[in-house]
C-alpha cells in the first residue's frame, strides 16, 4: 500500500514566500511576456485531429519534459507562463490546448467550453502529445504531467493513457476506480483544499483507497484553503499554500524525472 496524506497545518513550520512565479502570474503583462517565450506547435493525431500546444525547448538537451493541462479557462498566458518557468528549471515544457484555441474570461464561457470537451478526443490528444515529447531529439523519455482544476483530472487521465514518470493533480477530479488506476506506472502527487466543495474529502479518500487497491503510489497534501488556491488571479488564492504546493511540485518532479 502506497498512500500518504498530510495536512498543511501539521507540516508548515514557517511562512513560505510566494516567489517570483506568483508575481508573474498575478501581473497580466508579465504573464504575457513569459508566455511569449514559447512557440506554438501543431500535430495531427492518428484519427486526424489537428491540435496545438505551446512549447518551450529545454535549455540543455536532452532533458526530461513536463506536459501541462490548463484550468477550465483554457490555455491562457498564465498556464504558458508556468510552462516557461519549467523551462527555466531545465525541463522541456509543453502546455497543451484541449479547447481548440478558445479561452474564457468568465465562468459561464469556461463551463461551456469544459462541457464541450469530448473525452475520447481529449484522451487521444494527450496521448499523442506524450508520444511527441518522447520522440524529440532534445528530450528524454522521462515525462511528467501537471494540471489544475479541469486540467488536474486530465493530468491523471493522461497518465492512464500513456505511462509517465510523475503525475501531479491540483484540485482536479480524481474519481477513478482501482481498475482504471491500474494503468498508472509512475507516482501521483495531489494538492487538495479542505474548503473545496467539489473536489472534496470523500472523493479524495475514495481515490487514495482505489490507489492502494491498485497498488499504486499516491501522496496527497491537504491545505486549509479553497478550490483554485494556487492561482494568483483567483479571489481564493492563498499565497503561503500556493508557495508550499509549488515547492512540493518541483521537488516531486526533480525526484521522479531525474
Amino acid at each position: 500500500m502506497f498512500a500518504r496524506r498530510e495536512v498543511l497545518g501539521q507540516l508548515m513550520t514557517a511562512p513560505v514566500a510566494a516567489g517570483g512565479l506568483a508575481a508573474v502570474l498575478a501581473n497580466p503583462d508579465a504573464a504575457r511576456a513569459a508566455a511569449s517565450s514559447l512557440e506554438t506547435v501543431e500535430i495531427t493525431t492518428e484519427s486526424g485531429l489537428a491540435v496545438s500546444a505551446a512549447w518551450g525547448a529545454p535549455q540543455i538537451a536532452p532533458a526530461a519534459s513536463v506536459l501541462l493541462i490548463h484550468e477550465w479557462w483554457g490555455l491562457n498566458d498564465s498556464i504558458k507562463a508556468v510552462a516557461a518557468d519549467f523551462v527555466a528549471q531545465g525541463y522541456g515544457a509543453l502546455a497543451i490546448d484541449l479547447y481548440g484555441g478558445k479561452v474564457a474570461d468568465d465562468p459561464d464561457d469556461a463551463r461551456a467550453y469544459m462541457n464541450q470537451v469530448n473525452d475520447a478526443d481529449a484522451t487521444e490528444t494527450l496521448a499523442s502529445w506524450i508520444d511527441w515529447l518522447r520522440a524529440r531529439d532534445d528530450t528524454t523519455d522521462a515525462v511528467g504531467t501537471v494540471g489544475w482544476c479541469f486540467g488536474g483530472g486530465w493530468s491523471l487521465n493522461a497518465s492512464m493513457a500513456r505511462s509517465v514518470d510523475a503525475t501531479i493533480v491540483y484540485y482536479g477530479n480524481v474519481d477513478r476506480t482501482a481498475e482504471q488506476l491500474s494503468a498508472l506506472q509512475g507516482p501521483v502527487l495531489g494538492h487538495f483544499a479542505t474548503r473545496d466543495q467539489w473536489i472534496n474529502e470523500a472523493m479524495v479518500d475514495g481515490f487514495t483507497g482505489a490507489m492502494m487497491a491498485a497498488e499504486k503510489h499516491a501522496t496527497t497534501f491537504w491545505y486549509d484553503a479553497d478550490h483554485a488556491f494556487a492561482n494568483p488571479t483567483s479571489a481564493r488564492y492563498d499565497e503561503a499554500d500556493a508557495a508550499l504546493a509549488w515547492q512540493r511540485t518541483t521537488a516531486f518532479l526533480d525526484e521522479n524525472l531525474g
